[in-house]
């Protein structure tokens, strides 16, 4: 892989991200996000991209859609793909997006009407340095409802893993416990939310795309089998053994780019 982008890149990338920020919808568009039950969601989708431990060119690309609530396995779509975009914080979506996109559109194609309702997507969305992560940016290229969990915080807009911070991971006693991140600007960029009971680790919700806060925090807690939801969990697994399947593949997958490797050591799976 080649090194890191030139400047004028980085800028094209940022002026591209501008440019599709102004399409991200911050509040409920869909009729089953105003029931409390979510009546009327019937198929919730998640994304992952794992790559072969060593080698941050070939990975695998991976769409899960569940049935909700039940979170049985609907549809899976596995693919190796040759990553050329180097990982740059913050510009994640550029080395990963168009891969999910070519997923969805696969499912379009084949399954249509298996399409996910919406889509949990593992990394950020309004919680971002210029406020438009990977899960805003799939959200406004398929125009489908996301939400971004994260499982580490990113530390923008005044906030940091400091001490003020782990007080407020100890303050979320029990599974659903939740509280709101926000920036020294003032803005609320996300929510920390406790998602499983055995697990003292939190989860990093923010919007994507035609979902608010509230209904996003709701709903990936109401997807959480263990810490992490089942959509990106069954994304994760079954791209991890997608991998270890293919011809002449070590054993060790990770499912993240070279800098993004804390869910090397997941407990959660």
């Amino acid at each position: 892989m080649s090194g890191p982008p030139a400047g004028d890149t980085l800028r094209r990338w940022e002026r591209e991200q501008a440019r599709l920020k102004a399409g991200v919808i911050e509040e409920d568009t869909e009729e089953w996000q105003k029931d409390s039950s979510f009546a009327g969601l019937e198929r919730v989708g998640g994304v992952d991209l794992s790559y072969v431990k060593g080698d941050d060119t070939n990975a695998c690309a991976s769409l899960v859609v569940l049935s909700y609530p039940d979170l049985e396995v609907l549809y899976e779509d596995c693919q190796m793909v040759a990553v050329t975009a180097p990982y740059i914080a913050g510009f994640l979506a550029f080395r990963e997006v168009p891969f999910l996109v070519e997923a969805i559109q696969r499912l379009q194609q084949k399954e249509p009407k298996l399409k996910p309702q919406v889509l949990l997507v593992d990394g950020n969305g309004l919680l971002h340095h210029r406020g438009f992560g990977v899960a805003c940016h799939l959200g406004v290229l398929t125009d489908l409802p996301c939400i971004g969990v994260a499982k580490n915080l990113l530390q923008v807009d005044g906030l940091a893993r400091d001490e003020l911070h782990r007080e407020q991971i100890r303050s979320l006693q029990m599974e659903g416990d939740a509280c709101p991140l926000t920036g020294t600007s003032g803005k609320v960029l996300g929510m920390v939310l406790r998602s499983y009971n055995n697990s003292s680790k939190p989860l990093y919700i923010s919007v994507g795309h035609r979902v608010c806060l509230e209904t996003a925090v709701h709903l990936v807690k109401s997807c959480c089998r263990y810490r992490i939801p089942e959509p990106i969990r069954q994304a994760d697994i079954r791209s991890r053994e997608y991998i270890r399947k293919q011809p002449s593949s070590p054993l060790e997958v990770i499912s993240s780019g070279p800098k993004r490797q804390e869910k090397e050591t997941e407990p959660d799976h």
